[in-house]
């Protein structure tokens, strides 16, 4: 029996994929003018800022990501918005007594502003993100710990995605796992790691939890 959901923040609970691509373009735009486009920026959405950088260039590193993060808060809010129908789904979850949690590749500070502007963040019992772990998602250590701090199983949780990463740490820590199909990556990218469940809409985890 499913008692805990943990869900990847963006690209699932919220849509932050225009505030990102904008992140990334205007940060290569500024060092590397016209090398980079859109395409090009979506390989790197779901993995940790760093790694994706240290792809672009090894020894601006740290520059890339400051350049990045200042322009990300700046547009923060103007850019982000909520996917249909999650408020009601985690609502509903919360209700039903499961226990709710995000494990997530992004700082702690911008997490915040994210759950907070959605108004996701009263739902959530545990979030784990970047900070707290030394291997980041797709390694299982973030969701081995979101469930230690929730007193969860991992055969009686399910790990929610919009990303390849996701669903491989959610498989390698035990739990079940669900991909979204508004995933900005293509439903392929998801099918090819072969998650237990693909949803259309959020509100179809409820009947996949029994909720």
């Amino acid at each position: 029996m499913i008692d805990t959901c943990l869900f990847d923040l963006d690209g699932t609970l919220i849509n932050t994929n225009d505030l990102i691509i904008a992140s990334f373009l205007h940060t290569l735009n500024h060092y590397y003018p016209g090398r980079y486009t859109k395409k090009d920026v979506i390989a790197f959405i779901g993995e940790p800022l760093e790694v994706s950088f240290h792809r672009v260039d090894p020894a601006r590193v740290k520059e890339l990501c400051e350049h990045y993060r200042r322009y990300n808060l700046e547009k923060h809010d103007e850019l982000v918005k909520e996917f249909p129908n999650v408020n009601d789904t985690l609502k509903t979850l919360k209700e039903k007594g499961y226990k709710l949690g995000i494990v997530t590749t992004k700082r702690r500070e911008t997490v915040n502003l994210g759950i907070r502007l959605t108004k996701i963040e009263p739902f959530f019992d545990v979030i784990v993100t970047i900070d707290d772990v030394k291997r980041p998602k797709p390694a299982p250590d973030p969701v081995r710990l979101a469930l230690e701090k929730l007193g969860s199983k991992p055969e009686q949780a399910v790990m929610i995605g919009d990303s390849p990463f996701d669903i491989e740490a959610g498989r390698s820590a035990g739990t079940k796992t669900v991909g979204v199909s508004w995933t900005i990556k293509g439903v392929a990218a998801l099918r090819e790691v072969h998650p237990d469940y693909l949803i259309d809409d959020m509100k179809e985890l409820l009947a996949i939890v029994d909720a």
